[in-house]
């Protein structure tokens, strides 16, 4: 018998459906060939980390997203291990797609008609957070898919794991391992417990809902249920099963780290295109001293902020760098980095006014010099407390912060070598343009930063050489052999130093100078020991005086405190060779009494002086803000009654006392005359604010 013809329609679909089983992997193939990828290198936050990598600040990207930069050696293994037995056993032998786990979801899906398990692998997710888009309908599948399939041919597992590590939804704004790890557990992902690894597996499967912030019992559950599978699957011992359950679960979103955050400003916009930024600050001793600023700040007035800048002065890194008390405290300008904020260092300059003097050969810190009231051309200086000691050393002169020793010192060496020194050890003094300095710098006519004081101490710590105070380790250092002192000037201003007596009455483990500038606006501490220098600043960033505000009081407790915090104190060098040691007795002949060549006698006491105010001071009295507040004038030496002058109109006589009152009828400059009982008259031309 024949077989019957095969008919025209049967053959041709016979034809057609082996067509299809050759032709489909083939047409497949080709499409994942020209599929073009999504964008597989998703924006990160910039970061800066510390001097072994530790984070300091991280930066949120452009829309908003914190999503931090990861590869799979920053993540626990353990964690690697749970994610992939949870959500895709067979990632290292599929292509991208788990033709086993798609069937078994659509036979589930057919028979119950619900998802009982999903069939996406780690790939396929990946796919669909790069694509961004829709993924309900069955193109849009097909497309993870492919997509997933692309991934896998042309970047490879490990890269594909990175993305997902980079890009899974933590909640909120929160993308990524590193983000998730730090919002939720307030850790870096490196080391986790099964309990931590287990929260951040079932986060992203409904990152919304399971928010630890959202309530605790829905991420409990989910959490338990990857345990539970983890420990079927062999991913985590049973023993640790029972342990990890009882681990309480974080209920709130902890702010990701912030220190040394206006360096970390000021690092983006010095490299704004960098993704990481390498600072030589240490995190560990950054948060001490961040926590004592913020501490110190609060027990002193509102408004005053605290800053700190510390240095190793042998390699010139910066160590820690305190730009305020607090950077959200608007009331203490906490916005403000007041490291590099210019004002007056008020004293804090005079160790380098001695240093030159002890080069030059004019002084020798047993050498005796005079503390008496002293005119240079016009200027008499006067010490903080309005008294004068009389003949006393050089040593003590500087211990004590005698202000006429030092302008009789900075008379001799002059003014413009010290701001020469000033720079060559790496600061920018603020000067006036119209003229050259003038004695005033040496207490505090000058206007310096916290970073300038502390390069200038860090010299003196080192033996007078110069280093660069610099916060990458890629910066430029400065020439060496850059001398701002001669060795044993140095050496001998240190030792003067290290016996001012701290806080406390100890002395001799950090050498240290205070200052105060004028009208309690500023408070110093610098100190050094043998290897770190460290600088304090208190005070209002607004420039707003501070009654009592001394740097004895407000600053060189936090410095001594900052050097505690740091560790114990690094010895001083010993005396180079050359230092003469000697009683003021058994000094050469030159040197017994300071050699003043250039310099004042005793101030003339025929005249008045105005003691109050001096002359090209500025002072707020609210005159540009309405009714202006009345301002004392105040009169020493000439022969009473005195008669005042403002603009050459009288406002006031003063039989027998030294001061009186007057109010200035607006803003602006005021030029003050006072006449005295001989005739003899001073002048003094103020601005009113």
């Amino acid at each position: 018998m024949r077989s019957p013809a095969i008919g025209p329609t049967i053959l041709a679909a016979l034809t057609l459906a082996a067509g299809l089983a050759v032709g489909a992997p083939l047409m497949l193939k080709a499409q994942v060939a020209s599929m073009p990828l999504p964008a597989v290198a998703p924006a990160v936050s910039t970061v800066v980390l510390d001097r072994s990598g530790r984070l300091l600040r991280p930066f949120a990207v452009a829309d908003g997203r914190w999503r931090l930069p990861v590869e799979a050696e920053d993540v626990d293994p353990g964690f690697v291990r749970m994610l992939l037995a949870y959500e895709d056993r067979r990632f290292e032998r599929h292509r991208g797609v788990d033709l086993r786990a798609l069937a078994r979801a659509g036979w589930q899906l057919a028979t119950r008609g619900r998802i009982v398990s999903g069939g996406s692998t780690l790939t396929m997710q990946v796919a669909r957070l790069l694509d961004g888009g829709p993924t309900r309908s069955a193109a849009a599948k097909l497309r993870q898919i492919v997509t997933a399939l692309a991934l896998e041919r042309r970047l490879g597992k490990a890269e594909v794991l990175r993305l997902y590590l980079t890009l899974a939804p933590y909640g909120g704004n929160i993308e990524g391992i590193r983000a998730a790890s730090l919002a939720w557990l307030g850790k870096e992902p490196k080391r986790l417990t099964p309990a931590e690894a287990a929260l951040l597996v079932a986060i992203p499967q409904a990152p919304e809902a399971r928010r630890p912030d959202r309530g605790a019992d829905a991420i409990r559950a989910a959490r338990d249920r990857v345990l539970a599978r983890a420990a079927a699957l062999g991913a985590i011992d049973t023993g640790d099963l029972a342990t990890a359950r009882t681990e309480a679960v974080p209920q709130r979103r902890r702010p990701f780290p912030m220190l040394a955050a206006h360096a970390a400003e000021r690092a983006l916009r010095e490299r704004p295109g960098e993704p990481v930024h390498h600072l030589t600050i240490e995190a560990g001793l950054q948060g001490r001293l961040e926590g004592l600023a913020r501490d110190r700040a609060a027990a002193l007035s509102d408004r005053v902020s605290v800053a700190i800048l510390a240095a190793d002065h042998r390699t010139g890194e910066i160590r820690a760098s305190v730009g305020s008390s607090d950077l959200l405290d608007l009331d203490r300008g906490g916005f403000l980095d007041m490291t590099r904020a210019v004002r007056s260092p008020g004293s804090a300059l005079k160790p380098l006014i001695y240093g030159l003097a002890f080069e030059q050969g004019i002084a020798h810190p047993e050498s005796l010099i005079e503390d008496r009231s002293t005119a240079f051309a016009g200027y008499v200086p006067a010490n903080f407390d309005r008294t004068f000691l009389g003949t006393v050393t050089v040593r003590r002169a500087l211990q004590l912060s005698l202000n006429v020793p030092a302008v009789q010192l900075l008379d001799a060496v002059g003014p413009a070598r010290l701001a020469a020194r000033m720079r060559r050890a790496g600061a920018a003094p603020v000067l006036s343009d119209l003229s050259p300095p003038g004695l005033a710098i040496g207490l505090g006519g000058v206007g310096v930063t916290l970073t300038d004081l502390v390069a200038i101490h860090a010299a003196i710590a080192r033996g007078g050489e110069a280093v660069a105070l610099r916060i990458r380790p890629d910066e430029d250092p400065l020439p060496p052999g850059r001398r701002v002192l001669e060795a044993r000037a140095a050496w001998q201003v240190g030792s003067i130093l290290a016996g001012v007596p701290q806080p406390g009455g100890a002395s001799g483990a950090i050498a240290f100078k205070t200052g105060t500038s004028y009208g309690y606006r500023d408070a110093w501490a610098i100190g050094f020991d043998g290897r770190y220098v460290v600088g304090v600043w208190v005070g209002r960033p607004d420039g707003e005086p501070v009654p009592g505000l001394v740097g004895i009081d407000a600053a060189a407790p936090i410095l001594m405190d900052a050097f505690a915090r740091i560790g114990q104190p690094a010895p001083l060098p010993a005396a180079p060779p050359g230092v003469l040691a000697a009683s003021s007795a058994g000094l050469p002949a030159p040197l017994r009494r300071v050699r003043v060549p250039r310099g004042g006698g005793p101030a003339l006491v025929q005249g008045p002086q105005i003691a109050y105010p001096p002359a090209g001071a500025e002072i707020d009295l609210g005159a540009g803000r309405g009714a202006a507040a009345p301002l004392a004038l105040k009169v020493r030496e000439g022969r009473p009654p005195y008669l005042w002058f403002a603009d050459g109109t009288p406002i006031g006589t003063s039989d027998f006392g030294r001061a009186v009152t007057f109010t200035p009828r607006e803003r602006g400059f005021v030029e003050l005359m006072v006449i005295d009982g001989a005739g003899a008259a001073a002048r003094s031309r103020v601005f009113i604010d």
